[in-house]
C-alpha cells in the first residue's frame, strides 16, 4: 500500500481521491485544510484515517509516503518543497509552480532529496492521446495544428459582481493561461517538442490575470495556435493538419474521440478504450514510479515540466500577466 495525504478540498481533490481508491495499493492516510472543521468533514467522507490542519505536523508523519498537492497554483512550491525535505513524494497539480524559478527550486529539492517529483498532468498520459501520437505520421508534413480548450468559469459570475474569489487574483498565480492554456501547452509539447518562436495575445480581467488568450507558435514546416479561456464556453474540437490528411481530437484535455481524415475525403476513426474517471491513468502513473524506485515519469518528465513552465513565463511576459511570486 501507498498512504498518500492530500493537500486541498476542492472537487479535484475529491476526484483524485475518488479514483485513487479504485487501485488496491492506494490508501488515503490524511486530508489537509487551514480549517478544522472542513479538515475533519473531509476526512470523514472520504475515509481517510487522520486529519491535520497544520502542514509541519502531516509532513512529520512517517507513515505518510506521498503528497498530492491541489492548493492555489502560488502555493505549490513552498508546500512541495516541505514535503520533499521530510521525504515524501509528490505529485503536484499544473501548473506546478508559478514561474520557471520555483519549478527548479522543486525539481532541486526533489534531486536533492531523492524523492519522486511529478506534475499531475493527465491528458498525454490518457490512451486518446496516446492514439492521436501514434496516427500522427498519417497526416504527412506538418502544416498547422489548433488547440482549443475553453469553459467559462463557474466563478466568473461571482467575481463579475465583485465578491472575494480566489481564481482571478493574481496573488493565486492563475488565470486562462495557467488553469485552462496549460492544457494546450503540455500536449502541443509533447507531440511537437520546444517551439521556436511564440507570439501571445491575452485579454485581463479584474483581478490581474488573463480572463483569454491566443497563442501562435512557429515550428520548423507548421504552426501552432492555441485558444484558451475562462470567461467564454467554446465547443470547437482540436486538428493537427498535414499535407496528407488531418487529425482530428475532441478535446485535447480530455482526449475521447479521435479520427483521420484524408486529402480524398476518406475518415478513419481510431477506436479509443478509455476509462471514464480519467485521473487513473496520472495516478497510476505516479505510483508506478515509486513501486519501481523510480524518481523521476517517463512520460511526465521534469524537462517537459520545465518547457512548458518557460513558455507559461514567456506567454504571461508577452501579455503583461505579473504575479507577486515573479517579484521574489
Amino acid at each position: 500500500m501507498i498512504n498518500f495525504a492530500t493537500i486541498g478540498t476542492s472537487w479535484i481533490t475529491e476526484e483524485f481521491i475518488t479514483t485513487g481508491q479504485t487501485f488496491s495499493d492506494f490508501c488515503l492516510y490524511s486530508v489537509y485544510s487551514r480549517s478544522e472543521e472542513k479538515a475533519k468533514a473531509f476526512a470523514e467522507k472520504h475515509g481517510a484515517k487522520k486529519y491535520y490542519t497544520d502542514l509541519s505536523e502531516m509532513f512529520a508523519d512517517n507513515n505518510i509516503e506521498a503528497v498530492y498537492i491541489a492548493s492555489p497554483n502560488s502555493l505549490h512550491a513552498s508546500q512541495a518543497i516541505a514535503a520533499m525535505n521530510a521525504g515524501k513524494h509528490v505529485i503536484c497539480e499544473k501548473p506546478a509552480a508559478s514561474n520557471l524559478r520555483e519549478l527548479e527550486e522543486m525539481i532541486a529539492c526533489a534531486e536533492k532529496n531523492g524523492v519522486l517529483f511529478m506534475e499531475a498532468f493527465k491528458s498525454i498520459l490518457m490512451p486518446g492521446f496516446i492514439a492521436c501520437k501514434e496516427n500522427l505520421s498519417k497526416a504527412g508534413l506538418l502544416r498547422s495544428a489548433y488547440i482549443n480548450f475553453s469553459k467559462y468559469s463557474s466563478r466568473y459570475d461571482a467575481h463579475k459582481r465583485g465578491e472575494n474569489v480566489n481564481t482571478f487574483k493574481s496573488e493565486f498565480s492563475n488565470g486562462a493561461v495557467m488553469d485552462l492554456g496549460v492544457y494546450c501547452i503540455w500536449p502541443m509539447v509533447a507531440l511537437f517538442g520546444e517551439p521556436k518562436e511564440v507570439k501571445a495575445f491575452g485579454i485581463t480581467v479584474p483581478g490581474g490575470v488573463d480572463g483569454t488568450g491566443t497563442a501562435i507558435f512557429l515550428y520548423d514546416t507548421f504552426t501552432v495556435t492555441l485558444n484558451y479561456s475562462k470567461v467564454s464556453n467554446s465547443f470547437l474540437p482540436s486538428e493537427i493538419q498535414g499535407e496528407d490528411a488531418t487529425i482530428c481530437i475532441d478535446k485535447f484535455n480530455i482526449p475521447e474521440k479521435v479520427s483521420v481524415v484524408y486529402r480524398d475525403g476518406r475518415t478513419e476513426n481510431v477506436p479509443v478504450d478509455q476509462r471514464a474517471d480519467s485521473m487513473c491513468y496520472e495516478i497510476e502513473e505516479f505510483m508506478n514510479c515509486i513501486k519501481n524506485g523510480r524518481t523521476e515519469s517517463f512520460v511526465n518528465t521534469k524537462k517537459m515540466s520545465v518547457t512548458v513552465m518557460k513558455i507559461l513565463d514567456e506567454i504571461r511576459r508577452q501579455t503583461g500577466i505579473v504575479y507577486p511570486a515573479d517579484m521574489i
